[in-house]
């Protein structure tokens, strides 16, 4: 197939465009490289796709719908991946413009491109985050998800909806998937697996948010991409899917600093700091429908991922 992944300097993207080209798929990624976190990092990311037979890097923005387009017009896709976004749930605190830009105006351009080039299937990022402050879990895809508590979550709560309008209006097939908190190498510099690995090396706090009684669902990154490149290929999905994917099961955050600290054989110190606004105390994935739709199986325990990504972190920094 020939896929257009979006946000291919990403953490995900990167990895998704890597397996991908491994299946011998073509790859065309876009990225606009902006530096909400550090760019050498995604320069360095997309750099070890440059070099693959098969790929085509564009760099562009999604809200910049006339070079878009222009990469549609001379794609000709079969599916395509949207991951690009402004993610991060503190972050869009203090600059929300940058989420209603990115988040809701880039992604009406992808779906306006998927509906006049006549693209088959839209593969798109949501996130868990749109469960907002829902107490039952595990977190269903049959869930009300009306009550978000950060604006993120309120722009990937719409990315659902209006991929929803232009499938009913026009019929092309659009499978949104919710992330659960997703790690690895080459993760984001925002996440609290580099932010802890950072600190505790540099023998600083580290800032652990209500007081350390939060969980989390974590999910490593080859799982993910595992279940994505499932979605991609899949031949059952209806025209319009929301699935989990996560790992289906919640760890404490107090457990995530102790594998960190274990693994970089040091003693942590610990910031005690009240809960964040946006935050949410647990997120924690039922998988039942992607399970059965395209067999998805999270197979990496954060026992065996946290090890990974030290080991990388310390080689990407040239740590002994």
């Amino acid at each position: 197939m020939r896929v257009l992944v979006t946000g291919a300097a990403g953490f995900i993207g990167m990895h998704l465009a890597e397996r991908l080209l491994d299946e011998g798929h073509e790859v065309v990624g876009i990225d606009n490289f902006n530096d909400y976190y550090s760019v050498s990092l995604k320069d360095a990311r997309h750099d070890r796709l440059l070099g693959r037979n098969g790929y085509l890097g564009v760099k562009c923005d999604l809200c910049d719908l006339d070079t878009l387009k222009n990469v549609f017009t001379k794609g000709a896709f079969d599916v395509v991946c949207n991951l690009a976004a402004q993610a991060g749930v503190r972050y869009s605190l203090s600059n929300p413009a940058v989420y209603i830009s990115s988040n809701l105006e880039g992604f009406a351009n992808i779906l306006e491109c998927c509906r006049n080039f006549k693209v088959r299937r839209l593969v798109y990022a949501s996130s868990s985050s749109v469960y907002g402050g829902n107490k039952k879990q595990p977190f269903s895809e049959d869930d009300r998800v009306d009550n978000p508590v950060s604006l993120y979550a309120a722009t990937k709560k719409s990315n659902e909806l209006m991929a929803h309008a232009y499938t009913h209006l026009f019929g092309f097939q659009t499978i949104g998937l919710r992330f659960f908190t997703v790690y690895g190498p080459w993760g984001r510099p925002d996440m609290a697996t580099w932010l802890f690995t950072e600190a505790m090396l540099a023998g600083k706090p580290i800032k652990v948010f209500n007081r350390g009684d939060m969980m989390r669902d974590f999910t490593y990154i080859d799982d993910i991409v595992k279940g994505v490149v499932s979605c991609i290929n899949a031949d059952n999905l209806a025209d319009y899917e929301i699935m989990n994917i996560g790992n289906n099961k919640p760890e404490k955050l107090m457990h995530l600093i102790e594998l960190i600290a274990g693994s970089l054989g040091v003693e942590p110190k610990l910031d005690m700091l009240p809960m964040q606004p946006g935050d949410v105390p647990s997120t924690y994935a039922d998988i039942d429908r992607i399970k059965s739709k395209v067999g998805f199986e999270p197979t990496t325990s954060l026992e065996e991922g946290i090890p990974r990504f030290v080991a990388w972190y310390k080689q990407y920094h040239g740590i002994e």
